[in-house]
């Protein structure tokens, strides 16, 4: 069952309010407004993206409070990290999102995602066979988009075909 912006808001507070209190950390409103503006972000982005929304919504904020929130919020889970070669470090929100695999066009650099259940199966059969329990796995792929149309796709000549 999805939950409602607000129940998410409040489940996201709380979990950054307990990782906090456990780890004996100051519980600023940097941190805080860091979070929301986390969980305003339609889809994947950078620090500096980030970094920029952050002071777009509350006003100057330091880089380094934005990057080291961020780093903090990965370790208590709200966010996962993603390297996608070239593109550096992303992000992405992490609560109630569901698990899936990203392509990522070498061309234009879009990411897309999508979701299989075969990959759940995969995962059991890893576990079974080794004896192990996975925490997390990333799985990218890199390609060319093949429509015709693509604006981003290498233009080939027509004697090179």
């Amino acid at each position: 069952m999805a939950h409602s912006e607000v129940q998410v808001h409040q489940a996201v507070k709380k979990i950054l309010t307990d990782y906090l209190h456990a780890k004996k950390l100051r519980k600023t409103p940097e941190r805080y407004r860091i979070l929301d503006a986390v969980y305003a972000q339609p889809a994947h982005f950078d620090s500096e993206k980030l970094y920029q929304d952050v002071c777009k919504r509350y006003g100057r904020v330091s880089r380094m409070t934005v990057y080291n929130t961020l780093e903090l919020l990965v370790a208590c889970k709200l966010v996962t990290k993603h390297s996608f070669g070239e593109r550096g470090a992303e992000y992405e929100k992490a609560y109630e999102y569901r698990q899936h695999d990203h392509i990522i066009c070498t061309d234009c650099k879009k990411i897309f995602e999508f979701c299989d259940p075969r990959m759940y199966r995969i995962q059991q059969s890893v576990e079974d066979l080794f004896h192990f329990k996975v925490i997390h796995h990333a799985l990218l792929f890199y390609g060319r988009c093949t429509k015709t149309n693509c604006k981003w796709a290498p233009k080939v000549s027509p004697n090179k075909v």
